[in-house]
């Protein structure tokens, strides 16, 4: 147990999966997530999920990550709504948010910390009270906005990432997209066998009594989008990938200037992201760093009322 883990409201409605039971039954309204679409500037327009309560002890804002959407942290959010408010948005390239040319957004993780900033403050979300719960490719962002900004939230916590450019503690495939001409071909790779990717991705690495399956409502979000506009999910980690490395040694350069107070937690199973990577980032910050035990790169996915805990054990 871990104290350690644009669409309409048709879309939400398809969406169907494990119910994860609220604490307590007396907001039954907080604990309904809602699906719309919010423009931020910059010719984007994010699809979102929110759970709304007048009443809660905070924000939790979620990030997802590579090949992910919003849609997987559907469940984890209604859960939680009796206590707090929830957002999530899809990054630009992914699920049915926009996806602009790459000449006016290079998809960039410094890109990515200027659409999280813009959408905390187009939804109005009181920083002193924000909780930022980021995986896989939402965490560089959030941190490197931190740098700048020490009051974007009252703590973050981030997982199964890269935060400094250590090629030999990621996958080869991570590895590859680094550098051309490695990176090109995995693209088209990528693209090649998306279907593979979307079946797959979130359980390699785990032994046989761990594996599972996504609900169907999420996959096929994920599968839809994966594909929505002239540029695929693919393409925008191929992106993402090609400022990456920039972007991580902003972050280490800057480490001195992190003040948001930040846990780090890690799937024991991650065959994508080297645990060693965290507990670097851990020491060198003195944040907090935990291990979840049999979980892999996706602990929301794997463990989701993990995730639920590990929120509602933070203190006010």
């Amino acid at each position: 147990m871990l104290t350690s883990s644009l669409g309409s409201l048709l879309i939400a409605a398809a969406i169907t999966g494990t119910t994860l039971t609220p604490a307590s039954a007396g907001t039954p309204e907080a604990a309904k997530p809602e699906i719309g679409t919010i423009a931020i500037g910059g010719d984007i327009t994010l699809r979102r999920l929110v759970v709304h309560n007048s009443a809660s002890k905070g924000t939790v804002l979620f990030l997802h990550g590579f090949p992910e959407t919003s849609v997987v942290w559907r469940d984890i959010a209604a859960a939680l709504g009796d206590e707090f408010e929830v957002h999530a948005f899809d990054w630009p390239g992914y699920g049915l948010s926009s996806r602009p040319s790459v000449e006016i957004f290079s998809y960039s993780p410094r890109d990515y910390a200027g659409v999280l900033k813009a959408y905390i403050d187009k939804a109005g979300i009181d920083r002193s009270k924000l909780t930022i719960y980021a995986a896989d490719i939402g965490a560089l962002p959030a941190l490197l906005l931190a740098l700048d900004e020490p009051d974007i939230a009252q703590r973050i916590i981030v997982g199964d990432f890269a935060p400094f450019n250590r090629p030999a503690y990621m996958h080869e495939r991570l590895q590859n997209l680094k550098t051309e001409p490695a990176a090109s071909r995995t693209r088209t790779v990528m693209n090649q066998t998306s279907d593979e990717i979307l079946q797959n991705v979130y359980r390699r690495g785990l032994p046989d009594d761990k594996q599972f399956d996504l609900a169907a409502g999420v996959k096929e979000d994920m599968v839809r989008g994966w594909s929505h506009g002239p540029l695929t999910s693919a393409d925008a980690f191929y992106h993402y990938y090609a400022a990456f490395t920039r972007d991580q040694d902003v972050l280490e350069a800057n480490l001195g200037r992190l003040r948001t107070p930040v846990k780090v937690i890690w799937g024991e199973k991650d065959i994508y992201i080297d645990s060693r990577m965290g507990a670097e980032f851990a020491e060198r910050t003195g944040a907090t760093f935990e291990i979840l035990p049999g979980i892999g790169h996706y602990p929301h996915l794997q463990a989701p009322e993990q995730v639920v805990a590990e929120v509602r054990a933070l203190p006010d």
